[in-house]
């Protein structure tokens, strides 16, 4: 994959972005174990939405209702839907931390018909797949998919893969450096 040179500067300091989201973004990189953290600084040119964007997308990762590996396993597809490496990067890193192995994510790439999936991993990269391409779940998957998640869960899994397709084309519109040099 050849990458172009970002669209927007993708290096802050203080005075590009004020002392609070310098600080975010440097604490941001720290926890990534990166010296950068791209899309935080990227972001963060916009305040507002930064500001508004970073509790909802953390609500999301890090507190939501789905499991964290269910969380990752939707997230993996979609970075994987959209050819975002960038998300991809991040997130195979992470779904590691949560138990995912690289096998598991190859199957997860492969699609909801690879082999050695469980029943709810198949169901949830299936609806993953009708939402980001078809904008829509079908009944029947809804109705598998609602075999494994609650009510709140439906709901988180519509945000989730709904904010992570928006992240993709964002970091594939804004040509966004991969934090890694991996």
């Amino acid at each position: 994959m050849t990458f172009e040179p970002a669209r927007i500067p993708v290096s802050s300091t203080v005075r590009d972005i004020g002392p609070i989201n310098w600080a975010i973004c440097r604490l941001g990189a720290r926890g990534i174990r990166a010296p950068q953290f791209h899309l935080f600084n990227a972001l963060s040119r916009h305040s507002a939405l930064f500001w508004a964007w970073l509790p909802f997308s953390g609500v999301l990762l890090y507190w939501g209702r789905l499991s964290r590996q269910d969380a990752e396993i939707v997230i993996l597809r979609v970075g994987s839907l959209r050819d975002c490496e960038y998300e991809l990067q991040q997130h195979r890193r992470l779904a590691r931390s949560r138990g995912i192995d690289d096998g598991l994510q190859q199957k997860i790439f492969a699609g909801p018909d690879a082999d050695g999936l469980t029943d709810r991993q198949r169901t949830l990269l299936r609806a993953t797949d009708e939402f980001i391409l078809d904008r829509a779940v079908t009944p029947a998957t809804w109705t598998a998919l609602a075999a494994h998640l609650n009510t709140k869960q439906l709901i988180e899994f519509c945000l989730l893969a709904g904010q992570y397709d928006t992240l993709a084309a964002t970091m594939n519109t804004l040509q966004l450096p991969l934090d890694f040099p991996d």
